[in-house]
């Protein structure tokens, strides 16, 4: 783990205002590494005993599987209270934009950003002549469409081939 590079979902974390602790000692990567020893070596073997060899076959089989596989590992809390805190309200709507894949990227000079072989044409926006070179952020949500920012302002919304969505014009929002 590179703290100066976070992975996407440490990024995530930081911006949800959640501290990762990470376990650097021998013990912790002995315990992780136990544990995917266990499934690596577990899984196959009830997947082939359970006669699966399709995806969906193996999703149904692993809905009973992780019940089992965890109550023969739980243990009882100290405290039954939640060391969980509430997600804020004001947070929620911000999900979408934190919990998705973010890259940055250079924009090209035909105002246009290369994303994953896709060009995302940025339309004309009333604030800027253009964004030659600039530098933006591209977030590629869960349904696999996107969208183009620069600081905080959305310049542009695509669907998942890059098509543009509606006008965006003016919209702010987090990035």
């Amino acid at each position: 783990m590179d703290k100066g590079k976070p992975t996407q979902f440490g990024r995530a974390m930081a911006e949800l205002g959640i501290e990762m602790i990470a376990g650097y000692s021998p013990q912790a990567r002995g315990r992780s590494e136990r544990l995917f020893g266990t499934l690596q070596g577990r899984l196959p073997q009830e997947l082939a005993k359970a006669g699966i060899s399709g995806m969906e076959e193996a999703n149904e089989f692993l809905r009973a599987f992780w019940p089992r596989f965890n109550a023969s590992f739980a243990v009882e809390p100290k405290e039954a209270e939640s060391a969980f805190a509430p997600l804020l309200p004001s947070m929620r709507a911000k999900l979408p934009d934190i919990l998705c894949l973010k890259a940055e990227r250079t924009v090209g000079n035909d105002n246009c950003v290369a994303y994953h072989g896709r060009k995302l044409q940025i339309a004309r926006q009333r604030h800027r002549c253009h964004y030659v070179r600039a530098k933006v952020m591209v977030h590629e949500y869960e349904d696999g469409s996107m969208a183009v920012f620069h600081g905080g302002r959305r310049l542009g919304r695509y669907d998942a081939t890059g098509r543009p969505q509606g006008a965006t014009e003016g919209k702010e929002a987090a990035a």
